[in-house]
């Protein structure tokens, strides 16, 4: 039915194929962090405006505008359909760590704050705690020297230099730079 040869390569290629599957399910936690590791940089991407714990805190129904722009800054969207709607939205992309995203929004009638809506904002420390977790905290050097350590850098001092000594330092006498023209 097949040429000897053609079937040698169909072995072949079945049992590749059932080798790739096999492979398939040994992948563990120890293989994907392998590869991981091998992936080129992904650089952090942040996007909008933080809010924190604190600044939500210090808004109060009833704030002008101006007092609220003070408090949060200038909303990332604000929708000409939407006047009465300031949306503060706050994206973060790490390697090695979960997106975030989260969302606040302040809604005003006239020009006075209304109420707010949005997800729960974490304080600005454990925002900054957060951001630690993704970066190992390495060794601090020492950045202050004691008076003995900066002794030790000190340039050795070298004995004043005497009249005999600068005269017996040669003078140089150097060439002409063009011969001596015959006249």
């Amino acid at each position: 039915m097949f040429e000897p040869s053609l079937r040698g390569t169909l072995t072949a290629l079945a049992l590749a194929a059932c080798a790739a599957l096999g492979a398939c399910s040994s992948i563990d936690n120890s293989t994907r962090n392998f590869v991981g590791s091998l992936a080129p940089y992904k650089m952090e991407v942040v996007q909008g405006n933080f809010v924190s714990k604190e600044q939500v805190d210090a808004l109060k129904p009833g704030m002008a505008r101006e007092q609220v722009k003070d408090i949060l800054g200038t909303s990332l969207l604000q929708d000409v359909f939407h006047a009465d709607r300031w949306d503060y939205v706050f994206t973060m992309r790490r390697q090695g760590t979960e997106p975030q995203a989260r969302k606040f929004t302040v809604f005003f009638k006239g020009d006075v704050m209304d109420h707010v809506e949005g997800d729960t904002m974490p304080s600005e420390s454990e925002f900054v705690g957060l951001l630690a977790k993704s970066h190992p905290v390495k060794s601090v050097p020492l950045l202050e020297a004691s008076e003995d350590r900066l002794k030790s850098f000190a340039a050795p001092v070298a004995p004043p230099a005497t009249a005999a000594a600068a005269a017996a330092v040669p003078v140089t006498a150097y060439p002409p730079l063009e011969a001596p023209s015959a006249q």
